[in-house]
């Protein structure tokens, strides 16, 4: 199979790559790509980033959020681990499941969109179809931090309604154990590509067309518009024990915008939370926007003894303590 290179790992700049190639490639006959993020997580095109992710976790770990072409459910990724990528005219990731097979793993596609192995996830997989072409595209995790990936997905203490698509959570495993032969990540991905390439030619982009991705990754897919800004409709509810009592609040949200907002609990307060709710109705759900609407109201006054942080901390799941 032909092949492209993307030594990238800037999760923005890979997910133009995708899309640049999915709409310009003629798909005369199919090619593929291996790459790899730094890391963070990528959720699904249908996917709502305030329920599926831990946003307070990504922040504090410096982990990157990205929305990718593709539907399905949100993934972990880091170095370590391998994504590729094919492009073409009724494609399938079954040439890597293949692969594997040949590198010994007992690999098999799943009706579920993965390729497990003895009974655990070690690949998703997703696909977009773009006129008389698609990308499917999907994870290889060879030694993913599995602790970071839990957190990173793990939305603690809040309850989430929305339209769109939940992830699906399996039981994971990484091929390290599993492929003895490759010391690391580096030499499995020159083996995949050995085998995947079969002595192929590489398609090249001109640099032009290369800065044309990194046009689309600024303005398009590292935008909090795309990453947050798409998320479907949603009703989230989040709680926490704050100086004032427990706190619970009812969040509605459209596009990433705070729509209703409704507080209740066993919190003390001199007044009715009635004026914050109207403060923060048409606001950005981040908390840097929410402190921004609040700046110049008195929280304590409504919930005793709290300040501002606190409240856009139990919003926003940040720090969360219940």
């Amino acid at each position: 199979m032909k092949f492209l290179s993307n030594k990238s790992t800037d999760p923005y700049f890979n997910m133009a790559f995708d899309e640049y190639c999915l709409m310009q490639y003629d798909a005369e006959e199919p090619v593929f790509y291996l790459w790899r993020n730094r890391p963070s997580v990528i959720i699904g095109l249908n996917q709502n980033a305030y329920g599926e992710v831990n946003l307070g976790y990504l922040e504090e770990h410096g982990i990157s959020l990205a929305r990718r072409v593709t539907g399905g459910g949100a993934v972990y990724h880091d170095l370590q681990n391998l994504n590729y990528s094919i492009i073409g005219r009724s494609v399938s990731p079954q040439p890597v499941a293949d692969a594997l097979r040949m590198m010994g793993v007992e690999a098999e596609l799943t009706g579920r969109n993965d390729i497990f192995v003895d009974g655990r996830k070690v690949s998703g997989y997703a696909r977009r179809v773009w006129r008389d072409r698609e990308l499917v595209h999907g994870t290889l995790m060879f030694d993913v931090d599995l602790h970071t990936l839990t957190e990173a997905l793990n939305v603690s203490g809040s309850k989430l309604e929305a339209k769109g698509i939940a992830s699906v959570r399996s039981r994971v495993a990484n091929l390290k154990d599993r492929l003895p032969q490759f010391p690391g990540v580096t030499e499995f991905a020159g083996r995949l590509h050995g085998i995947l390439a079969g002595g192929d030619e590489e398609i090249f982009l001109r640099p032009e067309e290369l800065e044309t991705v990194s046009r689309l990754a600024a303005g398009k897919f590292a935008t909090w518009d795309w990453i947050y800004g798409h998320s479907k409709e949603a009703t989230l509810t989040r709680k926490a024990k704050l100086p004032c009592g427990t706190v619970e609040a009812e969040i509605s949200l459209e596009k990433g915008y705070i729509s209703g907002l409704r507080f209740s609990g066993d919190f003390i307060g001199d007044l009715p939370p009635d004026g914050i709710a109207s403060l923060l109705e048409g606001v950005r759900f981040e908390r840097t926007a929410i402190l921004g609407a609040l700046q110049g109201f008195s929280v304590s006054t409504v919930f005793g003894g709290t300040d501002a942080a606190a409240l856009a901390d139990l919003m926003t799941n940040h720090n969360n303590n219940l």
